[in-house]
């Protein structure tokens, strides 16, 4: 199984081959789920590059291939799920080191920051990384990590990864250590941005999301730019053993095969749900970069070759949202994105019920508020369900 030259074919051609080679035993096309724990080995220390499946797996080792291809890294490691992979990226920080996030990311990595890892040491602080600006005078001598979100969950805030990649840099060159810029690209997957290009170390999704696209298994990948890399994120799947398992790596390899098409009718039907919604007496307002009316829609062009399947808008209240969740027909009511199903959640109570109303408040995300990720149905019955909903 060797990883194609990265750049030498089009996007959906390395997404069905490489790391996928016909199996050579069978002649399989589809790499087959090695449900081993251990491999056998002909003496002490000679066997066939296998030994024991936490380390490494060979339906795991095609999985990792094909999405470092897919972001242009180094390598890619996988893990039980994305907060697993987050849990293995702070894993590169010491006691004393500091961290600065993104004021606004998912509810549950601020949670596993403040209420578990800061236990150990590690100092954390959040800013509104929108502006580049507040990054440079957020830094400390001690920051290690740089971990931004883009596009924002809910509020599909744009960070310029560019410009934040070129403060850790100058960071760096000030004889200050390693530090590495994290971005969670999990709303974009890497058909629509890949931010490695952009001047990231790391880039990070939930496997959960547009990569599997199914919505039948969970899962997690931080894909590095450098052999340090490599080397840490491996050493944690070893260690650590919170690795993804074979079945799951074949779904989420079945899902990537499509995830170009998929990707293009999400999109679609996202700016379509968006331009609805925008004209809706009912809506307070949308969030969505596709539209000239957000507030960064230039650098969304800029950065992204495509604005994604995530919608978020406003009814006004919690009532108001809780009824037009209950009158949804062909959309689903639940948490979650990225699958081929139209999917609705209510971010104050679910992906961001940990953060409090006091900080939810702070950061803009009210009552009121649906997310909406477009599945590949038809676009027509979507705005039908929505607008009876509404109406």
């Amino acid at each position: 199984m060797n990883p194609a030259t990265p750049g030498r074919h089009g996007f959906s051609t390395r997404a069905i081959h490489d790391g996928q080679s016909a199996d050579p035993l069978t002649g399989a096309v589809n790499v087959p789920i090695y449900a081993s724990s251990t491999y056998a080995q002909e003496e002490i220390g000679r066997h066939k590059g296998y030994e024991y499946s936490r380390v490494s797996n060979p339906t795991r080792t095609a999985l990792e291939l094909n999405l470092a291809s897919l972001e242009g890294g180094s390598s890619a490691h996988v893990f039980a799920s994305g907060m697993a992979a987050i849990s293995a990226l702070v894993t590169m920080l010491r006691s004393g080191d500091h961290v600065l996030c993104g004021s606004n990311v998912y509810g549950g990595t601020p949670r596993l920051f403040n209420e578990i890892v800061s236990r150990y040491g590690i100092d954390f602080s959040y800013v509104d990384t929108t502006n580049a600006e507040n990054v440079r005078r957020a830094l400390r001598p001690n920051t290690r990590l740089v971990h931004i979100e883009t596009p924002t969950n809910p509020l599909m805030q744009i960070s310029d990864i560019r410009a934040v990649a070129e403060i850790c840099r100058e960071h760096r060159n000030a004889g200050d250590g390693i530090l590495d810029l994290s971005v969670d690209s999990t709303f974009m997957s890497p058909y629509f941005q890949r931010p490695l290009e952009q001047g990231a170390d790391i880039v990070m999704h939930s496997t959960t999301k547009f990569l599997n696209g199914h919505s039948d298994g969970l899962g997690g990948v931080l894909v590095g730019s450098t052999p340090r890399h490599r080397e840490t994120f491996a050493f944690v799947q070893k260690c650590a053993g919170g690795i993804l398992s074979p079945f799951e790596c074949f779904l989420v390899l079945r899902g990537v095969k499509t995830l170009a098409v998929r990707m293009k009718q999400h999109e679609a039907n996202g700016a379509a749900v968006a331009e609805f919604l925008a004209k809706h007496p009912k809506v307070r307002s949308v969030f969505y970069p596709g539209l000239p009316s957000h507030p960064q829609h230039e650098l969304a062009r800029r950065q992204m070759s495509g604005f994604g399947a995530v919608v978020t808008f406003d009814t006004g209240s919690l009532e108001e949202a809780n009824r037009v969740l209950r009158r949804l027909r062909v959309c689903t009511v639940g948490e979650s994105l990225g699958g081929v199903e139209t999917l609705v959640s209510h971010p104050a109570s679910m992906t961001h019920a940990a953060l409090g109303a006091e900080e939810r408040a702070r950061i803009g995300i009210g009552d009121g508020m649906l997310r909406i990720s477009t599945g590949i149905e038809d676009a027509g019955d979507l705005l039908a369900d929505l607008e009876q909903a509404l109406d």
